[in-house]
């Protein structure tokens, strides 16, 4: 059970944006756990807004008809699971994540995912209940621990860092409880 394989997904394809400073912090203390990590970023995954005339359900081992989306879900199949850094945009996530977790299905079952966020005064949040949602209509276990930054924008330092102390001690309760799920959920899919 050793090294699973955690994908950090970067939820936002804005210019500018706060998630890059957030992720960076999320990356660099996952590296520390005995863990394989990749961040995804969305900008790296252009996929088209969805349309397909066939629920993402029904497809069978991958085969999704445009190409970028059969990439993407080769990237969330290697998963045992997620860490999702969000923003909350008008009290809910980002078009484009929405977009990402709707156009796969299969490939998103049966491991657990973990949010981080950061917003106004409820620190995303209000995101992050719609995205709890989504995640279990896709056989998810979203893991109860989160981190939500509130007024993300007085949260760095004169370089521009973000400030993680205070964030620190919830961060690393978000990787116990991501790993147990991760360990468990694993060993249930293998049996």
């Amino acid at each position: 059970m050793k090294n699973l394989k955690i994908k950090i997904i970067l939820g936002t394809t804005r210019k500018n944006r706060f998630s890059d400073k957030t992720s960076k912090w999320v990356l660099e203390e996952a590296k520390k756990k005995d863990w394989q990590v990749e961040l995804l970023d969305l900008r790296d995954y252009p996929m088209p807004f969805y349309d397909e005339p066939v629920s993402p359900a029904y497809v069978k081992e991958g085969n999704y008809a445009n190409e970028m989306v059969r990439t993407w879900a080769k990237k969330i199949d290697e998963a045992d699971a997620y860490i999702i850094i969000t923003p909350e945009y008008n009290h809910g996530p980002s078009a484009v994540l929405k977009n990402a977790m709707d156009h796969v299905y299969s490939e998103w079952n049966n491991k657990p995912v973990a949010f981080v966020s950061h917003g106004a005064s409820a620190g995303g949040s209000r995101a992050v209940e719609q995205l709890r949602t989504i995640a279990i209509e896709l056989q998810m276990a979203p893991i109860r621990v989160g981190v939500h930054i509130p007024f993300f924008w007085t949260q760095v330092d004169d370089k521009g860092n973000l400030k993680t102390e205070q964030y620190q001690e919830t961060l690393q309760n978000l990787f116990t409880q991501l790993t147990w799920w991760a360990k468990a959920l694993k060993a249930a899919r293998k049996g």
